[in-house]
């Protein structure tokens, strides 16, 4: 399967489950889906050579683990440069307390998402990392008070 090949009905469905059900065996997607468990297992081998099956992994509950509060960060860069820019995005990819990051339009320049134990972890992540870190002009934190929603299912039609 290329890349850059459309996905077919097979494809959609498998991509539906699997992110419904990650520990379903293929066996079981194969029956769900209609398909013999060799012609699954290629077209799921395939979905992951080409990228569009990054990785199987289970989703943790940050509170029951020790890390309750999620900030939204808002980074703006002194200049837009390449080379600012750059050296922000490697550095972090090294902070596992960030979860996400976005390079974005509009006020900020970036946007993250932070999980972490609490409001001392917070100081500490801002003073001994983020605000380390060359080329930032501006960062703005906001706290997620409860989660309304937190999916992970990328909707396929």
């Amino acid at each position: 399967m290329a890349s850059d090949a459309p996905l077919d009905a097979y494809d959609k469905k498998i991509l539906r489950l699997l992110q419904a059900q990650g520990r379903i065996t293929n066996q079981q997607l194969a029956e769900e889906i209609g398909l013999s468990s060799a012609a699954c297992w290629r077209r799921v081998k395939a979905l992951e050579e080409n990228g569009t099956l990054r990785r199987f992994t289970a989703l943790v509950d940050p509170a029951r683990v020790g890390q309750p509060l999620t900030a939204l960060v808002m980074v703006t860069l002194v200049r837009h440069h390449i080379d600012n820019t750059a050296e922000f995005e490697r550095q972090i990819l090294e902070y596992p307390e960030v979860l996400q990051c976005f390079a974005t339009t509009g006020n900020a320049d970036f946007v993250l998402r932070v999980v972490i134990e609490d409001m001392a972890a917070y100081d500490r992540f801002l003073n001994e990392k983020l605000f380390t870190l060359a080329g930032i002009s501006q960062v703005s934190s906001n706290f997620a008070l409860r989660e309304i929603k937190n999916e992970t299912a990328i909707p396929i039609r």
